[in-house]
């Protein structure tokens, strides 16, 4: 693709990085020297202005305009952590890291093919696959982050773990043959295999995971009829750059490499106010951690955003698959690994959908009967990470609410199933196994709930013993804890008292003389299962609470910390915690962890139906009353409002049946 590097001046600091930038970034980087031959750009992103800077300026006075870059020398060790002033064309500062210490950078798109290329040529490995009957151009090895465990001798060097997989054809899905009892560790700086693991042959599956093979399938359903999503008068939203505007809401729509979708400035309009609620919204981390304690799998977990970089590999959104109805889609630039610029067609995709019904009222005093309909905005990505697919959706609401969802699909990991009982997996199809295992993510809410200075309140449910003022035992009340430190912060869900937590600004009041909230909202699913002891759960101690609260910073980014790959583990948020500063009327963040525990099923099996998670945040007295009242009646010929004091003349509700239909119109 040919890049227009004559991208006009940037308008806003918090305006995506477009293709002149990353060259003129390349540029002041090369002519620092500190890119050569053997450079490899495995991260280029923006660093943002400090939200105090951002506040204080306007649209139109740009803070100096810097970028972040990752960069690997595949010859040697050790890597550069550069900041480059763009707007001044110079290296800002450069941080040799120690591999040892402080991890490796993410997997670069050519080690993914290097682990397979390396073990075909592996006396040891080559030995395996022919005591399996096997012919090594049929296999496919999943190049795999190898954590960091019991082995001295990885300290410092770039390591990746291969599973093998049986591919019968070019066309073939292999996560059906998975040739269990074998794994070979790559040394993909020096092109070595450290070792060959191998417990000896399984019998490798042999039913068919091709799931567009018609034998698998069979023929295709003739019932479904079209389902057309139309806005004749086009979208009610506005894109003006990044900047998108819709119903009152306003917000920065970002793109990462390393995170994705970002969202910032998040505000909603009230009379003649915009008022902020979020600075900056993103999905920090995530990892997804395997059960099964075989010694070919039990080193299995992988940080997704941290080794991989999900922003990398988002999918270049099709309409009519993807998205559904009038959609605007934004191409994102990011750096390939020479630090080139490469335009994500379609990265994002914006539309706006109907979600059923806002508010609803029949009156029989009044003889009123009212329906309004909700909506909601949708930002949203997908991102293809191995064998699993992860769609990114935030969505903004009439009345005020934003919430996200994950949507995770594409095919398990498979393994060979040792047999009925197993404990730690599921039988897929016959000999097929899946270790049973998590996702967990971790949303980054860099709060500023009408301004930066916000308390968060937790609040459970308590039954009232019966007695004096509660005679019939009836009473229950709702009792509030400020956390006020970050040590006091670190919380966990309990849906048995449906905990919430409330970001309060105890400077803004509503009519009521209440402080202004927002509601976080958690689904309170499991939290890392993995031992205290274990390596993961010192690499992933972000994923063992429901909630941290941090004072804010804004070199504190990621839950895992900044170098994820081969890093030992106490980064990220222990660290950031370890000062325990007050938190309470303070510029914070809030870290979430959600996410899903899946004991895969038959029916996940040849692909998975989407699964969903995610969170709410909801305003509690952040406004003075229902803030959708303005919403009209919907204009459907099929929908009509009674007011107070009218007839309607059909005698039926204002939602009505015509004779051809048997569905109410105005329900869903």
């Amino acid at each position: 693709m040919t890049i227009d590097a004559t991208a006009p001046p940037v308008t806003h600091p918090l305006a995506q990085l477009d293709a002149a930038e990353i060259t003129a970034a390349r540029e002041v980087l090369e002519a620092a020297g500190l890119v050569g031959a053997s450079t490899r750009f495995v991260y280029l992103g923006l660093e943002e202005p400090d939200k105090a800077d951002l506040a204080a300026g306007t649209s139109t006075q740009v803070p100096e305009r810097r970028v972040r870059a990752l960069l690997h020398d595949v010859t040697r060790p050790d890597a550069h952590d550069v900041v480059v002033s763009l707007t001044r064309g110079e290296v800002v500062t450069d941080r040799t890291l120690d591999a040892a210490l402080d991890g490796q950078l993410p997997v670069l798109d050519a080690e993914f093919e290097l682990v397979e290329q390396v073990l075909a040529t592996d006396e040891r490995w080559l030995a395996a696959l022919e005591a399996r009957g096997l012919d090594v151009e049929q296999v496919r090895v999943a190049p795999l982050s190898a954590g960091v465990f019991e082995y001295p001798e990885e300290e410092g060097r770039r390591i990746l773990r291969g599973l093998a997989f049986r591919q019968d054809h070019p066309t073939d899905h292999a996560w059906a043959h998975p040739i269990d009892g074998l794994v070979g560790y790559v040394d993909v700086m020096n092109g070595t295999v450290d070792q060959v693991i191998d417990l000896g042959p399984v019998p490798i599956p042999e039913e068919s995971g091709n799931f567009d093979d018609e034998a698998v399938t069979g023929p295709m359903r003739t019932t479904q009829r079209p389902i057309e999503i139309t806005q004749p008068e086009g979208p009610s939203f506005t894109l003006d750059g990044n900047l998108l505007t819709w119903e009152g809401w306003q917000l920065r729509v970002g793109f990462d490499a390393r995170e994705g979708l970002t969202l910032h400035q998040i505000g909603i309009t009230d009379g003649d106010r915009l008022r902020p609620i979020i600075h900056r919204a993103s999905i920090a981390e995530m990892v997804v951690p395997y059960a099964d304690p075989s010694p070919i799998r039990s080193w299995q977990n992988y940080f997704d955003t941290g080794e991989y970089m999900i922003g990398r590999y988002a999918n270049a959104l099709e309409l009519g698959c993807d998205c559904l109805g009038d959609i605007t889609y934004m191409d994102a630039v990011i750096a390939d690994e020479h630090g080139r610029p490469q335009v994500l067609p379609n990265a994002i995709c914006l539309h706006e959908e109907d979600f059923g019904v806002l508010w609803k009222h029949t009156d029989l005093w009044a003889g009123s009967s009212e329906t309004r309909r909700q909506r909601r905005m949708v930002i949203s990505f997908f991102t293809t990470i191995g064998n699993y697919d992860y769609g990114f959706y935030w969505y903004l609401y009439l009345d005020g609410t934003i919430g996200f969802e994950v949507k995770a699909t594409g095919v398990v990991f498979t393994s060979a199933y040792p047999g009925k009982g197993y404990p730690y997996a599921s039988e897929l199809a016959p000999g097929l196994g899946a270790p049973f295992h998590q996702h967990l993510f971790s949303a980054r809410l860099d709060m500023t709930v009408d301004g930066a200075a916000n308390t968060v309140e937790e609040l459970d449910f308590v039954r009232v013993p019966m007695g004096p003022g509660n005679l019939r035992g009836n009473a229950f009340a709702q009792q509030r804890t400020v956390l006020e430190s970050e040590s006091s912060a670190q919380r966990m869900a309990e849906p048995g008292v449906g905990r919430v937590w409330h970001v309060t600004n105890p400077s803004s009041h509503n009519r009521l003389g209440d402080p202004v909230a927002y509601a976080l909202l958690p689904e309170g699913q499991p939290t890392l299962l993995a031992d205290p002891g274990s390596s993961v759960h010192r690499r992933a101690t972000f994923a063992t609470k429901h909630l941290w609260v941090t004072a804010y910073d804004p070199a504190e980014r990621y839950a895992a910390g900044d170098f994820v790959n081969q890093h030992p583990g106490g980064a990220g948020l222990p660290g950031y915690v370890a000062g325990d500063r007050p938190v309470a009327d303070a510029d914070v963040v809030l870290w979430h962890t959600f996410g899903l525990t899946h004991v895969p099923r038959p029916e996940d099996w040849p692909i998975m139906p989407v699964d969903r998670t995610g969170f709410q945040l909801k305003p509690v007295g952040f406004f003075d009353r229902n803030p959708t009242l303005d919403v009209p009646a919907n204009a459907s010929a099929h929908c009509r409002s009674r007011a107070a004091g009218t007839s309607d003349p059909s005698g039926t509700t204002s939602c009505s049946s015509t004779p051809t239909q048997t569905k109410d119109t105005c329900h869903e």
